[in-house]
């Protein structure tokens, strides 16, 4: 063995020299065509080394000698021979790895370098060659993959990635409803206009695109677990930020990078996920999966409904830093996130990705462990995991060997650019002729779903809050021309217009105006003192010798009026919450609430049938009836049918998100799932956009446009859905 291992060393050296001589001559561009192909030659090449050396590591899964099962006389996986980077021998002479680059054997570099010198068509054969071994691979793991799932059985292990999943989707859940809750609150304690409140209601959704995008593309590449917990952790941080900045736009940025981390969680649970599930029972967990997400949903609204209205709880230091009870909600709507970070820590890596990625003992370690889980949790502990061997993806090494003076920073600019151009490479494969139209497809479908679904979900609160303020407006209460002299005013005035008033020598002390209007009055030798307003104004007015202490009634409140011997003496700063609208936001809240729970029987029926009558009959069925119910909306004109409707319509359409997230995770293959279903997430997110803005904009105008658009997406989506290839009863790929 020593003679074997001396002799392995001199040829590794030597295909080191003749590949940097190579290199010289050729130029730089020849020097990476040989950079890509040294691995390949090296394996062929000293493949003697390999079955020499596998008798001396007896036990150790995957020797030439051992099968997919014990007892199995026949080799699986000739090509890989089973072994990793991680736990693969090395030369104790001269601490050489077998993972490493190992140079260009002797006898073929010359030839490989006139061969790349003269043109790219060698290179090209060796990689559709590559590409079609690799695919090869791909389909013989798939199968066995499938096989082993079912002899580790469904269990203990399944359980408890479930609930730690969970508190991952339950946190994007929350994600969606945090914004929308503490607006009414924030936009007064930030001074908002229209424009900064829209640009903070759509923030997080883009923020969101950006995260599906880049997070989705990064688990295939660096793994699911560590994808998730960065992603995770950035949500948790800026979260947490959020909630004590003070300006609105550090609170805009914050929520920017929380929507950036929370972003990659929907596209890496589901991928995650599935890889730990046979295919009998795919379908239908992954659909009880989709729950976690309504309980986030539940949770926002019922933290929302207990904090945001007490604004006992709150404290501030002097008028620069205020924290109100919405701050101290946003900051509980981080706790989904933290409990999914340090229960996450608990569980390993899907080992679906090592095996994609040749890392044989890490993968068939993990599934040990699953089987053993799961084994030990039913009673059977003496049951023995028979797998030795599992069939792994072959690589290409495009390591290159840059000498041993190059800095620390170097090498991690040559990691990062490496990563950055698979991770590109990744995503234009799914584009390409084998996945080009099932991309496309897909792009449709949820582009579709997702637009009338978010700019329905939002327009529903819009449309409440109108017919709320058309009621509220219909009970105002409007004077002309009265004249009061000598009247003290030290209770609530609300929902009032006074026309051509006159006012002499009246007190208006320790009150709460809401939504009081004078024009075109006069006030003369008048006082007020502490003074809090909203949505007043003082429209044309006349104030003579009148004094104003320690209210807000400056600037906006005050328009176009004539002010003559008046003071403002202490005035309030900044903007005030509106103490006067708790009615309002239990409405908001329990709107929401019951919304987001009229989901649950929809969730339950889509996991019952979800591998009874398949993927595609529940997409398009659950479509088609989303888009019959829109036309009820316009039988909506009070406040109690337009809350019926929109339970109708969450109800009925979560069936289509439910089949929507199973068939996208089945339809790409392991090393472009989580990237596939990150861009069509990135999708979902900008049609959410569009879909928003667009109904939003029709608030108050007509429900005839909104109705239509959304049964026309419903209705395309619903017929594209069809041409989709159905997943049911297949291996993952």
């Amino acid at each position: 063995m020593e003679d074997g291992y001396q002799n392995k060393t001199a040829f590794i050296k030597g295909a080191k020299d003749i590949a940097k001589e190579v290199k010289r001559q050729a130029g730089k561009k020849v020097g990476r065509g040989v950079d890509k192909m040294t691995d390949e030659y090296s394996k062929r090449s000293y493949a003697r080394f390999e079955e020499d050396d596998d008798d001396d590591y007896p036990g150790v899964p995957g020797g030439q000698d051992s099968g997919y099962y014990r007892g199995d006389s026949q080799a699986a996986n000739d090509d890989e021979g089973g072994h990793s980077d991680s736990t693969e021998g090395h030369d104790e002479d001269d601490e050489i790895y077998e993972g490493e680059y190992q140079g260009i054997p002797r006898a073929d570099s010359s030839k490989a370098a006139d061969s790349l010198a003269g043109g790219d068509g060698q290179q090209f054969r060796d990689m559709a060659q590559f590409e079609g071994e690799r695919r090869k691979d791909q389909e013989e793991l798939a199968q066995q993959y499938e096989t082993i799932l079912q002899e580790c059985g469904h269990g203990k292990f399944q359980w408890t990635l479930y609930f730690v999943l969970g508190l991952a989707l339950m946190a994007d859940g929350v994600e969606i409803f945090v914004v929308g809750f503490v607006l009414p609150s924030a936009e007064k304690d930030m001074c908002l206009s229209e424009e900064s409140k829209g640009m903070l209601g759509l923030i997080v959704y883009l923020g969101m695109m950006v995260g599906a995008f880049v997070w989705g593309g990064l688990a295939d590449r660096i793994g699911r677990r560590q994808s998730l917990l960065i992603c995770l952790s950035i949500n948790s941080v800026f979260s947490f930020f959020s909630s004590f900045v003070q300006g609105y736009s550090t609170f805009l940025f914050c929520r920017l990078l929380s929507g950036v981390g929370i972003g990659g969680s929907i596209p890496i649970v589901f991928s995650y996920y599935s890889e730990f599930l046979a295919q009998e029972k795919r379908g239908e967990h992954l659909s009880w999966l989709c729950m976690f997400w309504m309980i986030g949903g539940i949770y926002a609204s019922a933290m929302a409904w207990a904090i945001i209205p007490h604004y006992g709880w709150s404290f501030q230091m002097g008028s620069a830093y205020q924290f109100h009870s919405w701050r101290v909600f946003v900051l509980v709507c981080a706790f989904p996130s933290v409990a999914a970070i340090a229960s996450l820590t608990t569980m390993p890596e899907s080992p679906r990705f090592f095996l994609e990625n040749g890392k044989h003992d890490e993968g068939w370690m993990i599934l040990k462990q699953v089987h053993d889980t799961n084994m030990r949790a039913k009673g059977h502990p003496e049951k023995v995991f028979s797998v030795t061997t599992i069939k792994t993806v072959k690589q290409m090494d495009e390591l290159v060997d840059m000498g041993g003076d190059i800095s620390t920073l170097r090498c991690y600019k040559l990691k990062l650019t490496s990563l950055f151009h698979q991770v590109r490479s990744n995503f234009l494969a799914i584009f390409n002729p084998e996945y080009r139209r099932t991309t496309f497809m897909m792009m449709a479908v949820w582009f579709t779903m997702s637009f009338s679904y978010y700019g329905l979900t939002v327009w529903f609160p819009d449309m409440i809050k109108y017919i709320q303020k058309q009621e509220y407006a219909s009970r105002t209460k409007f004077f002309t021309k009265e004249r009061v002299e000598h009247v003290t005013f030290n209770f609530t005035l609300e929902n009032q217009v006074h026309h051509q008033g006159q006012y002499f020598n009246d007190k208006f002390i320790n009150l709460k105006m809401k939504s009081m209007v004078f024009e075109d009055s006069l006030f003369e030798e008048c006082y007020f003192e502490d003074i809090t307003s909203s949505r007043s104004f003082f429209r044309n007015c006349t104030f003579i010798s009148t004094l104003f202490y320690n209210t807000d009634l400056f600037q906006n409140r005050i328009i176009n009026s004539k002010l003559v011997n008046s003071t403002f003496l202490h005035n309030k700063e900044g903007c005030l919450l509106d103490f006067t609208d708790d009615n309002n936001a239990y409405m908001i809240y329990f709107v929401s609430f019951l919304g987001t729970l009229a989901v649950l029987p929809g969730n339950i029926v889509s996991a019952l049938l979800m591998d009874k009558i398949g993927r595609l009959r529940m997409l398009a069925g659950s479509s088609v009836i989303s888009c019959v119910s829109c036309f009820f909306l316009s039988f909506g004109s009070t406040e109690s049918g337009m809350i019926a409707l929109l339970c109708l319509f969450g109800g009925i359409s979560i069936a289509s998100w439910n089949a929507l997230d199973v068939l996208t995770v089945e339809l790409y293959p392991s090393d472009k799932r989580t990237t596939a279903f990150g861009f069509l997430n990135a999708l979902c997110k900008l049609a959410a956009v569009l879909g928003i803005s667009i109904f939003q904009s029709f608030v108050g105008i007509t429900k005839a446009v909104p109705i239509l658009f959304a049964a026309g997406a419903l209705a395309a989506g619903s017929f594209l859905a069809l041409k989709l290839p159905e997943t049911r009863g297949q291996v993952l790929q």
